[in-house]
């Protein structure tokens, strides 16, 4: 418990001095690539979310999925990559080298699918290297470049107001 307050409070330390100088990429070309990022506690329908996504217009294999839950359990099973706060160091720096590959790939979009702010998720999506990162507008503002007003549960709605900007913008 000491240990989960210590860690949130340097996360939260290290995205409040990073996004008080943090400028969002502008992205010029076509989506193809999308980092999907989920919060499994709040939103367990990941393989729905994936296939409105490809419904849309996005290739299956070009959707990488990386999952947060706050707590693993040994006999979990996962489709996707996956981690929790245990996976932080108190640097704050992620353990799992497929965190740190998700983080480093240049993604064309990153889709932060969660609606309640926690460092790691916050951790992630600030530290990405995606061009284009979108988000609920529950979230601070500051770490998305396109925010969706809607909840998590429903992600059909959040998907289809998502391409129908990304069409205006002419990013698909």
């Amino acid at each position: 418990m000491f240990l989960k307050l210590i860690k949130d409070f340097l996360i939260k330390k290290l995205v409040k001095k990073s996004l008080s100088n943090y400028k969002p990429a502008i992205i010029e070309d076509k989506i193809q690539t999308v980092g999907l990022l989920i919060d499994e506690s709040y939103f367990s329908k990941e393989s729905e979310l994936v296939s409105e996504i490809v419904s849309a217009g996005i290739q299956q294999k070009d959707i990488e999925v990386l999952i947060y839950r706050d707590k693993i359990k040994k006999k979990d099973t996962f489709q996707h990559h996956f981690f929790s706060r245990a996976d932080i160091t108190l640097n704050p720096d992620f353990k799992k080298p497929e965190v740190k590959d998700f983080i480093e790939k240049p993604f064309d979009m990153l889709i932060s699918y969660y609606d309640v702010e926690k460092p790691p998720l916050t951790l992630v999506t600030l530290q990405s290297k995606a061009r284009f990162k979108v988000g609920f507008s529950t979230i601070d503002k500051r770490l998305n470049s396109f925010m969706i007003t809607t909840v998590a549960e429903k992600h059909q709605e959040f998907v289809s107001e998502l391409f129908k900007y990304l069409k205006i913008l002419n990013k698909i």
